[in-house]
């Protein structure tokens, strides 16, 4: 070997370990991605800036239907693509290292969460019928330009496309990432308790502008440690995306109890009541989000037989 090709070889490698020590702080070299706070925030980061450019630009040229319609379309190639470079080039880890499996199983547990949100907004209604604070109105109402049927399958997906993108980007991919990250720091218990609580208050402030003092951040606060007890007790974002997506939809478009989004109303109803426990963040919806949360977790208990935190959310599986 020439002491030329030596000298190369030696400036050569000090240049490479150099290199590495720079991107250490953002890049894992064992696993070839990026660091556990970028992965679990550029998900996030992107498709919300994604989203605003999005709205701004449809709203600003387009009206009812048209606007509604695009903006869906937009969403649903949002969520698809944020899963897919998360998986291929963020994270580097299977679609279903995400919750993501969609086998029978999955869909199964999709149904029940959806079968447990309507249940217990229907008994939100009830409830606040019994109590005066709500009066019925009228069926089908509100469904504008577009015939009834039509604009709720556009509601129906539109609210879908919406809730699945939510708990991937602050189930799937924040909770997921944190908890891996931390577990190397941590015992596993106290890393995904750290995940779930910091998507939580993500997720409660994400949800700020729907609210008119500080306090009614109880109501998210609630159900984000639903929505992410559920995933980390099942490792599956089924039962958390089929309650979060039929939840808004039963609640608005199906049971009128809807406030910050107008949608087209199969029981149309006049709120009469006092906000504070019939507003959308009131008592009466925070109850039964409890109740739904007690609800999937007796779910849990009864299929698994016990409840236990799922090993693969603080655990990095290649892809």
């Amino acid at each position: 070997m020439s002491l030329q090709s030596t000298v190369d070889r030696i400036l050569s490698t000090t240049l490479c370990e150099r290199a590495l020590q720079l991107l250490w702080p953002v890049w894992n070299t064992d696993h070839r991605r990026l660091r556990a706070p970028l992965r679990a925030l550029l998900p996030t980061i992107l498709t919300f800036l994604l989203l605003a450019i999005l709205q701004s630009a449809i709203r600003a040229r387009f009206e009812h239907p048209v606007r509604e319609i695009l903006e869906l379309t937009g969403i649903a190639g949002m969520l698809i693509g944020a899963v897919l470079l998360s998986a291929r080039v963020i994270d580097r880890r299977p679609v279903s290292g995400f919750g993501l499996s969609f086998d029978r199983e999955w869909w199964h547990s999709f149904a029940v969460g959806g079968i447990v949100a309507t249940a217990i907004n229907g008994g939100a209604l009830i409830v606040s019928l019994g109590a005066g604070w709500a009066t019925f109105v009228g069926v089908m109402r509100g469904s504008g330009e577009l015939p009834f049927v039509p604009a709720m399958m556009v509601v129906f997906a539109y609210l879908a496309f919406a809730a699945a993108w939510e708990e991937f980007i602050l189930r799937g991919a924040m909770l997921t990432n944190i908890a891996e990250g931390a577990s190397g720091f941590v015992p596993r218990w106290m890393a995904v308790g750290l995940a779930v609580t910091l998507s939580t208050l993500v997720f409660a402030f994400l949800h700020g502008g729907k609210i008119s003092q500080p306090s009614l951040y109880g109501y998210y606060l609630i159900a984000g440690l639903v929505l992410g007890g559920v995933y980390v007790l099942t490792g599956e974002l089924a039962l958390s995306i089929g309650f979060h997506v039929f939840y808004n939809f039963t609640q608005s478009a199906i049971f009128g109890l809807g406030h910050s989004q107008q949608t087209p109303e199969l029981l149309a109803v006049d709120i009469v009541g006092p906000s504070r426990w019939v507003g959308e963040e009131g008592l009466i919806f925070v109850g039964f989000a409890i109740l739904g949360g007690l609800l999937l977790i007796t779910y849990i208990y009864w299929r698994d037989g016990s409840l236990e935190l799922e090993d693969r959310i603080p655990t990095y599986t290649e892809r």
